[in-house]
C-alpha cells in the first residue's frame, strides 16, 4: 500500500463524535462527490469507502448503493462507488454546503476544521512517501472556488499551502516537510506522523552530514591548491637562486612549506612557532606567503 494509502487507512478508522461526523463527511462530499439526483461518491481506498457508509449509515440510516468497479485500461485499481438517492436535499443542507462550499457552523471550531479537513484529504489528497520522494501534500480539485477555499483554510494554521490551476483541475500543494507533518497532526493520523517524522530527521540529519562532509573536502581541496601553489612558488625562485633575495622570515617559511606540503597555514603556523620557538599566527604567515608571490610572479613575467 501507498504512503498514501496507509495514512487514509489510519485517519478512516478514527472515532469521532457525532457533531464531528457531519463536518468529515460534508469535506467528503464537497471535494469527493458527485451531485446531482443522487449523491455518488468514488475512491479507490477500501477503508474510505467504508467510512463514508458508516457516516451516512450512521447520520442518517441511510445504506448507500455500492458498486465496485475494476479501472479499464491501465488503471487496474478497484473502485468502490458509493450511491445516495433519498433525502439527498436534506443531507446536503444538513451538511452546509451552498455552492459546495461549507457554511460556517461545518467550521466552528479547531476540531470540526480538522474533521472536514480529515475528509477532504480522503476524498482527493495524496502525500509522498518522505523516504522515496520529496516532501509533497497535495489536493486535486475540480472547483476552483473550493480549492481556494482550502487553501485559505490551510494557511489560517500557517501551512504555507500554494495553489495551481492545471488544466481543468486546481491543485492546492504544500511542501515543507514540517508543515506537512504538522497537517498530519491536524487530522489525527499520528502512526504517520510518527513515521513521516522518523524518516524526516534521518533525511535531515543524512543530508546535515553530507554537507559537512562535503564541506571539509572542500577545506581539504582549497588546502592542497593553496600548498601547491605556495610550493610552486618557491621552486620557481629556487630554480634561480632567488631564496638568497628573500628576507630572512620569508626563506624561513619557504624551508618550512617545501618540508611540511600537506600542512594547512594553521598547522605550518604552529609547526614553525613549536620548531623555532617564534611565535608566528595564520595571518603572519599567509603575509609572508603573499611576499613569496609577489616575487614569483615578477620572475613570471621577466620570463615571458
Amino acid at each position: 500500500m501507498s504512503f498514501t494509502g496507509t495514512v487514509k487507512d489510519e485517519v478512516s478508522k478514527i472515532q469521532i463524535g457525532e457533531v464531528e461526523k457531519i463536518s468529515e463527511l460534508s469535506g467528503i462530499v464537497s471535494a469527493g462527490a458527485e451531485i446531482s439526483n443522487s449523491i455518488i461518491v468514488t475512491t479507490e481506498n477500501n477503508s474510505v469507502a467504508r467510512r463514508v457508509y458508516t457516516l451516512f449509515k450512521e447520520i442518517y440510516r441511510i445504506n448507500p448503493k455500492i458498486i465496485v468497479r475494476k479501472g479499464y485500461n491501465y488503471n487496474k485499481k478497484i473502485n468502490y462507488i458509493l450511491e445516495v438517492k433519498n433525502k439527498v436535499e436534506v443531507i446536503l443542507k444538513d451538511l452546509g454546503l451552498q455552492n459546495g462550499l461549507p457554511l460556517s457552523y461545518i467550521l466552528a471550531d479547531d476540531e470540526l476544521i480538522r474533521a472536514y479537513l480529515r475528509g477532504v484529504f480522503m476524498m482527493c489528497a495524496s502525500i509522498n512517501d518522505p523516504k522515496t520522494s520529496r516532501y509533497h501534500l497535495e489536493f486535486n480539485l475540480v472547483n476552483e472556488k473550493l480549492a481556494i477555499f482550502i487553501s485559505n483554510l490551510l494557511n489560517e494554521y500557517n501551512l504555507n499551502s500554494k495553489l495551481l490551476h492545471r488544466d481543468t483541475r486546481y491543485m492546492v500543494y504544500v511542501k515543507e516537510a514540517e508543515k506537512i507533518g504538522d497537517f498530519l497532526r491536524m487530522i489525527g493520523a499520528f502512526r504517520a506522523v510518527m513515521y513521516y517524522e522518523d524518516i524526516r530527521i534521518y533525511r535531515d540529519h543524512k543530508n546535515m552530514t553530507n554537507r559537512l562532509n562535503n564541506c571539509e573536502q572542500a577545506n581539504v581541496d582549497r588546502v592542497i591548491t593553496t600548498s601547491n601553489n605556495q610550493v610552486s612558488d618557491i621552486e620557481l625562485i629556487d630554480s634561480i637562486g632567488g631564496l638568497d633575495l628573500l628576507e630572512e622570515k620569508e626563506r624561513e617559511v619557504a624551508v618550512y612549506r617545501l618540508k611540511y606540503r600537506d600542512a594547512s597555514l594553521l598547522e605550518l603556523s604552529e609547526i614553525i612557532s613549536l620548531e623555532t620557538g617564534h611565535k608566528i599566527t595564520k595571518s603572519g604567515l599567509y603575509h609572508r606567503f603573499y611576499k613569496i608571490k609577489q616575487l614569483a610572479d615578477k620572475i613570471r613575467n621577466n620570463n615571458k
